[in-house]
């Protein structure tokens, strides 16, 4: 039960990066820069320069250029600006070791291993990561123009990696499937005033999607407040540094769309068991409306409004997972009240995700690969990487115990070999598909801090 007699906390929504709090306006258009840092003086200057043009969640809808810039560091980029030992040493140990360190436990195994991986992805060089999105690209084109102003004169910073991800002329994933559906309510949040800004500027809700259940308190999402737990997310020294921060997962998936398709006609006896089949696998339609709302058929009327698309329970609506599958992706990565008669307190495994297409898309109806480069970049942000990401990945995501469904493993995202199993509940008699493969090949990842907006002042300033 929530606690109501507590005091909601009040977040210094002008401090916090706006990519945090926040989701890109539909459509978009944009790009992800990694950047090395070999002078520290440069690399400071170029913070200096950059700030100003980053956006807040205070500010979200009305941006410097009409565009959104985030920044992040990888803890080598803190090291290359000169942060203090002692302040490097007090961050986390998953931060410190990097995803790459960490793959085996991510199932980052295979096809989808470090070695495997688009350089410099996954290597020391990797300073300082750049997302900026724009509704159109002449927007876009004077933010990047800020950027190269920001570089201008100093030798010391490089760009070393490019990454272009704009929506899908479709506003789906290469999959088909409307994403983003579900977030989190974070207290404190505003997201009234995010709904309002929607209708004022944009004429809808604004990229928000109210997601299920009780709101889930800040400092599992953002640094320097009251976690689920009642108490501060441990938070790396000093507290200017640390406060209205994140720990960030960056993971680029290269999508084997003609594989998925060949499964899905493999396994079916016709186009409309091909659809039923997908959404088994998912937990949605492609048009986002949810299994246990609409079990036999689309509603994309149902989709389209957001106060219904996530207006449901498994515990109470499907305990059986007659409708969603225990081992479909979606109630996977968010059990709701499934587990409510178990230890496992949901709320403390929440993470934020920010997912961006890349790559033409494959001609609808293709069964054949034509290898193009195309997929996902995913954004996960949250106070603890350890108990928010990497816990989604090996338990809910790898793993099926926690559903009773053994060693299978999450249909789209689990690291799959071919030799995996997936259950689809039904009466008479279930079906179990056989001779999973992986969908989605990891093709690099890091894991990175995104500082406070005055945090990144502070990092421009240091003294050294």
């Amino acid at each position: 039960m929530a606690d109501t007699t507590r005091q909601a906390q009040e977040l210094e929504l002008d401090d916090i990066q706006g990519t945090l709090l926040r989701q890109r306006p539909s459509p978009y258009v944009g790009a992800y820069f990694l950047l090395r840092i070999d002078d520290p003086a440069d690399g400071r200057r170029m913070l200096a320069r950059l700030a100003p043009h980053v956006a807040s969640a205070e500010r979200w809808w009305r941006p410097p250029s009409r565009a959104w810039l985030s920044v992040a560091l990888s803890h080598s980029g803190l090291r290359a600006l000169g942060v203090p030992q002692a302040s490097l040493d007090s961050f986390p140990e998953a931060f410190r070791e990097g995803m790459a360190a960490r793959a085996d436990r991510l199932g980052d195994v295979g096809e989808s291993s470090p070695e495997n991986w688009d350089a410099p992805l996954g290597r020391s060089d990797v300073h300082l990561a750049l997302s900026a999105f724009a509704p159109d690209e002449s927007a876009l084109e004077l933010l990047l123009d800020a950027g190269r102003e920001a570089l201008h004169g100093l030798p010391g910073v490089r760009v070393i990696y490019r990454l272009d991800a704009s929506q899908l002329p479709t506003k789906r994933t290469h999959l088909g499937f409307v994403d983003g559906i579900g977030e989190p309510d974070v207290e404190g949040a505003g997201v009234a005033s995010i709904l309002q800004a929607g209708r004022d500027h944009h004429g809808g809700h604004y990229g928000y999607l109210p997601g299920f259940g009780p709101t889930i308190r800040a400092g599992e999402f953002v640094l320097g407040y009251e976690n689920q737990l009642g108490r501060l997310t441990p938070m790396p020294r000093p507290d200017e540094l640390a406060r209205n921060g994140t720990y960030v997962a960056f993971r680029k998936l290269h999508l084997k769309v003609a594989d998925f398709r060949r499964y899905l006609h493999d396994n079916s006896s016709s186009p409309e068991e091909e659809e039923l089949l997908a959404a088994k696998m998912v937990g949605r339609w492609r048009s986002g409306a949810p299994l246990v709302l609409a079990p036999d058929h689309d509603a994309p009327d149902l989709a389209a409004d957001p106060t219904r698309a996530n207006d449901f329970t498994y515990a109470q609506d499907d305990r059986a997972g007659l409708r969603c599958p225990m081992g479909a992706h979606i109630r996977r990565m968010n059990p709701r009240d499934a587990l409510t008669d178990t230890a496992v307190d949901v709320r403390i495994h929440r993470a934020l995700r920010r997912g961006t297409t890349y790559g033409p898309m494959l001609p609808e109806g293709q069964l054949e690969d034509d290898g193009a480069e195309r997929g996902i970049v995913f954004i996960f942000m949250g106070a603890d990487l350890v108990r928010q990401f990497e816990f989604l990945k090996t338990q809910w995501a790898n793993d099926g115990d926690f559903v009773g469904l053994g060693t299978e493993k999450d249909p789209l995202v689990g690291d799959n070999d071919g030799t995996g199993t997936f259950t689809i509940p039904r009466r008479p008699v279930r079906r179990r598909l056989q001779q999973l493969p992986r969908f989605a090949v990891t093709k690099g990842g890091e894991y990175l801090f995104m500082p406070g907006i005055r945090a990144l002042n502070w990092l421009a300033e240091l003294d050294t």
